[in-house]
């Protein structure tokens, strides 16, 4: 069980994943050696899909992230975008828009649709050996074709490919976790997918913090899809993204430095409503913002967990030591 910091109990394993929640597609694009060592992960909810965004990290680097304010024109959101190659790699979201297009996908204007695509990139430029290899519009377009129900890759994979934690010392990647409600809404389901790539180390890894004395930092991201079938309006989706970052600052330390670009994403399907005892009861909700940073935590947990050794003209990224690691 994860530590959800006493709220409400919960339970989040590595068993489950983001794909648990109903309709919720992930597909995932990376290349290693000759120089790479990058990729992209791709987010594709049901049509409908209410969205919105909480970057937290001092150096972010994200497209599209002011459409999903509450306040704008369109709160629907088609697909998620996680990216290597810093700024470099959000252009693989314009593939992601044209796959998107070419299924019809978008908000419709006069003479066709727009899709609505956020991104967020981390920083491994470099690491892979050739700065210059980094993801494009193509890889962008072939992760959105990759898109699909059920098992969920881990570790490094898609953006996690070039991610690493610690100063850069030990391997990051992907990770994923989902949770049921209790109760009355026992079928509304909370999953995240992360990609780590902080500056930080786990919490409770004090043994291992020898090893970064005297590391410089390096530019760093971590990055979250939180996802959930229940209906959001999307001020509440807003404040979800915001209560998940806590899972972020559970797993890891620090967060949110200068460093990192630190970024949650929230979709919200739409396919349940909230149950609660009373009229205007918000119980449901919080016990659903605070599972969403319990998935969080989770996820960046199993994302440590199964990340592996890779050795690059860049240098070796050790796994991280997970029996000295992570707190559980």
């Amino acid at each position: 069980m994860v530590n959800n910091g006493g709220m409400m109990d919960g339970v989040a394993t590595s068993s489950g994943q983001l794909t648990d929640v109903p309709g919720v597609l992930v597909g995932q694009v990376e290349r290693n050696g000759a120089g790479w060592l990058s990729g992209v992960s791709v987010v594709i909810p049901p049509l409908g899909t209410v969205g919105a965004v909480d970057v937290r990290g001092g150096g972010p680097g994200t497209h599209e992230t002011d459409a999903l304010d509450p306040t704008t024109l369109v709160s629907t959101v088609d697909a998620v975008v996680l990216t290597g190659g810093s700024a470099y790699g959000l252009v693989s979201a314009h593939g992601v828009m044209r796959w998107c297009e070419e299924q019809g996908r978008g908000y419709e204007v006069e003479g066709g649709r727009v899709p609505i695509v956020p991104a967020a990139a981390i920083f491994d430029l470099g690491r892979g050996g050739d700065f210059t290899l980094r993801p494009d519009q193509e890889m962008g377009y072939q992760a959105a074709q990759e898109a699909h129900a059920g098992e969920v890759r881990r570790g490094n994979v898609g953006a996690g490919a070039g991610a690493a934690l610690g100063r850069g010392l030990f391997k990051g990647g992907v990770g994923t976790a989902s949770i049921r409600l209790r109760g009355l809404n026992s079928e509304v389901v909370v999953g995240a997918l992360v990609v780590v790539n902080a500056v930080g180390h786990p919490v409770g890894a004090d043994e291992t913090l020898r090893q970064l004395e005297g590391q410089p930092p390096g530019l760093n991201t971590t990055l979250a899809v939180v996802a959930t079938n229940a209906v959001l309006s999307p001020a509440q989706a807003k404040r979800t993204a915001t209560a998940a970052h806590a899972g972020m600052a559970r797993a890891l330390a620090p967060v949110h430095t200068l460093l990192d670009g630190d970024t949650i994403f929230t979709l919200a399907t739409g396919e349940l409503e909230l149950v609660g005892q009373g009229k205007a009861d918000v119980v449901p909700l919080v016990e659903l913002q605070s599972m969403a940073a319990v998935v969080v935590q989770a996820a960046i947990e199993d994302a440590i967990r199964c990340a592996s050794s890779v050795t690059t003209s860049a240098g070796t990224f050790s796994r991280w030591p997970v029996s000295g690691g992570t707190k559980r």
